[in-house]
């Protein structure tokens, strides 16, 4: 497949190396600086040139493009993008925008502004703050199966008290699998002998209820489900969509915003939300409205380290969880180590929400983890399929180390797999797989 993706920033180029292993990828970006930059980091040809000219976009090839993916940091101009390349083609075309009101307008009218896909990283950042908030001590959680299987992964901290254990000794739960330990640069499939160390991510599949059970036993942070007092600081888009995101679960939040004109807004638009007017980096405002009696606080300011600053106080008045929004991806993992238990950073959600929905025309459902270097795919089991009608005992000899088999859907019932399970045509069958083996794995499967 040919894919053009218009926008050379950390969300096309994360776009760009995710699909290139499988597809013809030409990167377009008017920044000379960009395009040296991916040319020599990634397998893709980078043509200098604006994404918006009909020009541009024929000598990227336009003509035998299947996709486009329009990933700028310009809303309008993605939109144009996509109504370029139909314009002289006729490939899938994917924009990314932040306003949420140009979402709602292309949900709206089907095909409007020769859009095919749209992704909203607002919108995306808010659903995954309120994923990960339902689940303490989480760093990423994703559904398969009409929600029947929950994936997540959790740090393994110097006081975690699986810390030191064998993957036996920790799985204490029926319906759940341990599917892989990503510790330093390396995917580790275990086996029960295998022994959790500090530092490592644990990656988790099975039942919703095994997986909270999980995330109860690591940590004392309650579920979504306990959550009383959760505070929003910032009453910006990301903010706004936490809050509404929030009242949908049923959790009515409180949200702090500092512009009175927007705090006014903010309580207008969001009925469950008690919105406060005031600066959330005043200590004294803090603890004067009980902030350290909350369950969890989320910073969603428009700064980067405004965001550590809310955490770190939140931290020091007592609040026991914080996730915070890092718009730049190369502080999310030193954030987390000073003062965010979780940074969500925009870009990289956006990029890997795009990436999915490419890969899931191949699949049912995709979950990438750790910057692509494993993903969690949810399959259709058909007579071509190597698990067709045999036990999964016989057939992972068949399959290349870095897969395990996490669970089995079958008639909306799920089915904690083992070596003697027989799988059957129409199961629905979720695999954790290392990237280094997966178009193997996904051919054979």
């Amino acid at each position: 497949m040919r894919v053009i993706v218009v926008g050379a920033g950390q969300v096309g180029s994360n776009i760009a190396e995710s699909l290139a292993d499988e597809h013809d990828v030409v990167v377009v970006d008017t920044n000379p600086d960009k395009i040296d930059s991916i040319t020599y980091s990634h397998d893709v040809l980078a043509l200098e040139g604006d994404g918006t000219s009909i020009e541009t976009l024929e000598e990227a090839g336009i003509e035998r493009a299947d996709l486009v993916i329009a990933s700028t940091d310009i809303d309008e101009t993605n939109i144009v993008v996509c109504g370029a390349a139909k314009a002289v083609g006729s490939p899938f075309t994917i924009a990314r925008v932040k306003k949420t009101n140009l979402l709602r307008t292309w949900e709206h009218s089907a095909g409007a502004f020769g859009v095919d896909f749209m992704v909203c990283t607002n919108l995306q950042t808010a659903e995954t703050i309120v994923r990960i908030a339902g689940l303490p001590g989480a760093h990423d959680v994703e559904t398969f199966a009409a929600g029947l299987v929950h994936m997540a992964e959790f740090e393994v901290g110097p006081e975690s008290p699986i810390a030191g254990e064998t993957v036996s000794e920790a799985d204490r739960y029926e319906s759940l699998t341990f599917a892989a330990l990503l510790r330093d640069d390396d995917v580790v499939v275990p086996t029960g002998d295998t022994v959790i160390e500090e530092d490592d991510a644990v990656v988790v599949i099975g039942s919703g209820e095994s997986v909270r059970a999980f995330a109860g036993s690591l940590t004392p942070d309650p579920s979504l489900d306990d959550v009383d007092e959760i505070v929003i600081v910032g009453g910006g888009e990301i903010g706004y969509q936490t809050a509404r995101t929030f009242e949908a679960e049923g959790i009515d939040p409180r949200l702090v915003e500092r512009d009175p004109r927007r705090a006014r807004q903010l309580a207008e638009e969001l009925p469950g939300t008690l919105v406060l007017q005031s600066d959330a980096t005043d200590i004294d405002f803090l603890v004067r409205e009980h902030v350290d009696e909350s369950d969890l606080v989320v910073a969603a300011l428009e700064s980067d380290e405004k965001n550590l600053l809310v955490s770190l106080l939140a931290k020091r008045i007592g609040v026991e969880r914080t996730i915070g929004v890092v718009e730049a991806g190369e502080y999310v993992d030193l954030f987390e180590t000073v003062g965010i238990d979780v940074a969500v950073n925009p870009r990289l959600v956006t990029a890997e929400e795009i990436t999915r929905f490419t890969r899931e025309r191949e699949t049912e459902n995709v979950a990438m983890l750790e910057s692509d270097r494993a993903e969690v795919l949810e399959i259709e089991i058909d007579r071509d399929s190597l698990l067709f009608e045999n036990r999964i005992g016989d057939t992972m000899g068949r399959l290349p180390n870095g897969v395990v088999i996490g669970a089995i859907t079958r008639d909306e019932t799920l089915i904690t797999p083992r070596g003697d399970t027989v799988v059957e045509g129409g199961d629905h069958v979720v695999v954790f797989v290392d990237t280094d083996v997966l178009d193997e794995v996904t051919s054979a499967l």
